[in-house]
């Protein structure tokens, strides 16, 4: 194999450094064959959206493999994947037989998953929870500390905190952030977190589906649901326009408001605590001073 010494790529270099001498032995650019590169089982990204995999497919037949692969010689003429599986998968296509390849020698699969999540997190935009679970892996198999996490990523540790509290989702909303559903953030997924019971978490789940409810809406429900002892049901839920209009009301009157919709009726019942109370919103009604 050909080894000519040669700086890495950007989302190497910056890591790499600190590892240099006691994790990662060397480095160098070589040109291999695609059957002997395996798959990373160490991968953060477990699905892979497809969108733009044709380009990838029409540019590497075009151009060739521009950014090499990252892979560790793991002995025996094996080469495990670190980061590069779209382009990867892109010259499998391609029916590509030799690939340009970084070739890194890593000692352990702690250093090894660093990498590969690292890599992830800076060039393939990786889900929050793709992202969440590669850090959970890293705490609970490497018992790496998340203020380490954070280090070696880049990012705040209450970032990382926040991140790792989306493991305690149940598994269906795990799927919707991995998906990256639009109806439902990693916002919304931190304000049902709070509500600590999986059942309440997937009953307001479906309500933000049905309803699309916004981050801000799907707050002041879970702040109903705790601080009420009834199950809530979807089918009760509120619209978010009607939720808008309650608010307005209730800065314009100072009073809480309260709209009631049927299929063919409804009514908006403003509260007042005395006389007085009532007389300043009646005159705000009528525009009197």
């Amino acid at each position: 194999m050909n080894k000519n010494k040669k700086a890495l790529g950007m989302g190497l270099e910056a890591l790499i450094p600190r590892y240099q001498t006691d994790n990662i032995q060397s480095e160098y650019i070589d040109q291999i064959d695609i059957n002997l590169i395996i798959p990373n089982k160490n991968q953060p990204r477990q699905i892979f959206v497809e969108e733009g995999m044709q380009d990838l497919v029409n540019s590497i037949k075009e151009n060739g493999i521009i950014q090499p692969l990252t892979v560790r010689d793991i002995g025996s003429n094996k080469f495990e994947l670190v980061s590069g599986e779209r382009r990867l998968r892109a010259s499998k296509i391609n029916k590509l037989k030799i690939v340009p390849v970084y070739v890194i020698k890593v000692k352990n699969d702690n250093n090894m998953l660093q990498l590969a999540l690292i890599e992830n997190i800076q060039r393939e935009n990786l889900s929050s929870m793709e992202e969440a679970e590669g850090y959970a892996i890293l705490k609970g198999k490497y018992q790496v500390s998340e203020k380490e996490i954070a280090q070696k990523v880049g990012k705040n540790r209450s970032t990382i905190a926040n991140k790792l509290r989306l493991i305690k989702l149940p598994p269906n909303l795990k799927d919707a952030l991995r998906l990256k559903d639009p109806d439902f953030s990693e916002g919304h997924a931190r304000s049902l977190l709070s509500l600590r019971e999986s059942k309440k978490m997937k009953t307001i789940f479906k309500i933000i589906k049905e309803k699309k409810l916004s981050v801000r809406a799907t707050e002041e429900l879970v702040r109903k649901v705790k601080f009420s002892n009834k199950d809530i049901e979807t089918k009760k839920y509120k619209n978010q326009y009607i939720l808008d209009y309650e608010k307005s009301l209730l800065d314009f009157f100072k009073s809480k408001v309260i709209i009631k919709k049927t299929k063919n009726k409804g009514f908006i019942n403003i509260q007042f605590s005395n006389e007085s109370d009532l007389d300043r919103i009646v005159k705000t009604i009528l525009n009197e001073k």
